[in-house]
């Protein structure tokens, strides 16, 4: 039986209309367009953004270029830099209950998991700060006494960041801050569902010292304004985190004029789970893994691989804890689960349910849409009796739902984790050092915990294998992926023998 806690009405929310944020203007669309955002949790809309259009793109590209190409942020030393960003972190900090408010209200996250967020985010922020400093370049005095060798790092240029729904503050914080502590200029596109927070931290951005056209933020459309981001020749590099589909053209688009590409995209990360693993601890973290955020998370832990002498204990145990999860209102601080972000994303994930058990699967637990009297949530479901090869267990379903399949042998599992098209993170459960050293070696994924689920730090790199996605965000390399290398290859003294005759 699901717990919930139903919507109240957002009686005294007042609707705020936002405005683009253009070489340091804040202006509307050209051509006068708004979009309306409606509360998944609630069924009101909480938010009016400008619809950019193409025209609107190639403005704030344009300005991001003269900025980067004429303007003093790139040629600041680091210590300014990062003197601006810690600034912002600062600013990010004290404004983050609002920023908290604004990404529940407009994603479906619980508040209490919002919050979190805004406190992970700060701290990339002043991580970011710290990298800007400590970037640099080689230098090679090795190659003989006529020559000496330095390597440069400068920043690429102008970067395209696209950014998506589930995570809109703390993904923009994955990509931003490092671009800025290297010296880039940014145009930026959040989800047209949960633009609110980001144009709150263009205000944050303006008033920590960072100059007109730096950080330019555009809202709308992929197709009206992500695709001029992604084709156009004054863009240097795309960041974009979102689905594997729209990653496909993004780095198609992207090949037009060979920029470069970071996607982070989507998962299907298993936790495989040994009999002489913590279960306490074990249970827990599954229920957390696959339910967080709804399970609209590219990370989440959807699929479990557990021995089979274990695994009807298992999923009753996780059964009976998912019974008490708080699934409902947004906005009260027991909610763990919220709404699911749109209807239409709602009945897909519905679908998935419906497929799997017409296909053979059990339901466990839940497996049904909920109605509390407005906006859209999903009981957290488990399926039991799944396997590798259907629908459920191989593609991102994207929602609280949980896959269930077992295994006898080590190998057996390896063979079911690294059997489908992603690989962006997976778990292992043992109290077995060796077991859990062979299963981080030979998964392929990005991010493989051990004996815990879905931790992170500002140190650490994240990104994935295969289909996950390109490159990485986070950790000590960040900063590095939004710079060019080039070689001053430099001659000391009277250089004599040249091939050509005298």
């Amino acid at each position: 039986m699901t717990v919930l806690v139903r919507p109240k009405a957002l009686n005294d929310h007042k609707v705020r209309t936002f405005q683009m944020l253009i070489d340091g203007k804040w202006v509307d669309s050209a051509d006068g367009r708004t979009i309306e955002r409606v509360a998944p949790g609630h069924g009101v809309v909480v938010s009016r953004y400008q619809a950019a259009s193409g025209v609107d793109a190639e403005r704030a590209i344009a300005a991001a270029r003269r900025a980067f190409d004429d303007g003093p942020w790139p040629r600041m030393t680091a210590s300014e830099r990062s003197l601006v960003l810690l600034r912002a972190a600062d600013m990010i900090a004290a404004r983050a209950d609002e920023l908290a408010f604004l990404d529940a209200i407009e994603s479906g996250k619980p508040i209490s998991q919002a919050k979190g967020e805004l406190g992970g985010a700060a701290d990339i922020w002043r991580y970011a700060a710290a990298l800007a400093r400590d970037l640099h370049g080689e230098s090679y005095n090795t190659l003989g006494d006529g020559t000496l060798g330095v390597v440069l790092r400068e920043a690429i240029g102008v970067i395209s960041i696209i950014t998506p729904w589930n995570f809109p503050f703390l993904i923009v914080s994955q990509k931003l801050p490092f671009a800025l502590a290297a010296g880039c200029t940014t145009v930026v596109k959040p989800s047209e569902m949960t633009s609110a927070s980001t144009l709150v931290l263009g205000e944050i951005l303006q008033a920590a010292g960072v100059p007109a056209g730096v950080v330019n933020i555009v809202t709308g459309t992929g197709p009206e304004v992500g695709a001029p981001m992604t084709t156009h020749g004054d863009v240097d590099m795309i960041s974009f985190t979102g689905s594997t589909g729209v990653g496909r053209l993004t780095m198609a688009n992207a090949a037009q004029t060979l920029k470069k590409v970071s996607l982070e995209l989507g998962g299907k990360n298993p936790q495989i789970v040994f009999p002489d693993a913590n279960l306490d601890e074990f249970i827990d973290a599954a229920v957390f893994g696959a339910y967080f955020n709804a399970g609209e998370c590219c990370n989440a832990g959807s699929r479990l691989i557990l021995h089979r002498d274990i695994a009807d204990e298992v999923t009753a145990r996780i059964a009976a804890l998912s019974a008490k999860v708080k699934v409902g209102d947004p906005l009260d601080p027991e909610t763990q689960v919220g709404a699911i972000i749109t209807p239409q994303h709602l009945e897909k994930i519905a679908g998935y349910v419906s497929a799997a058990s017409k296909d053979g699967a059990a339901v466990a637990h839940g497996g049904e849409t909920l109605d509390l009297g407005m906006g859209q949530f999903m009981a957290p479901t488990i399926l039991s009796q799944v396997r590798p090869d259907m629908a459920v267990a191989r593609e991102e379903v994207f929602g609280p739902v949980l896959s269930v399949l077992t295994f006898e042998t080590t190998d057996e599992a390896i063979r079911i984790a690294n059997s489908i098209d992603y690989g962006l993170s997976a778990g292992v459960w043992s109290r077995d050092f060796d077991t859990c050293m062979t299963i981080g070696r030979r998964v392929r994924a990005g991010t493989v915990w051990m004996n815990t689920f879905m931790d992170g730090a500002s140190e650490l790199p994240f990104g994935g294998y295969r289909q996950s996605g390109l490159g990485r965000e986070l950790g000590r390399h960040a900063v590095e992926d939004y710079t060019e290398t080039k070689t001053l290859n430099m001659h000391i003294g009277a250089r004599t023998g040249w091939w050509m005759p005298r």
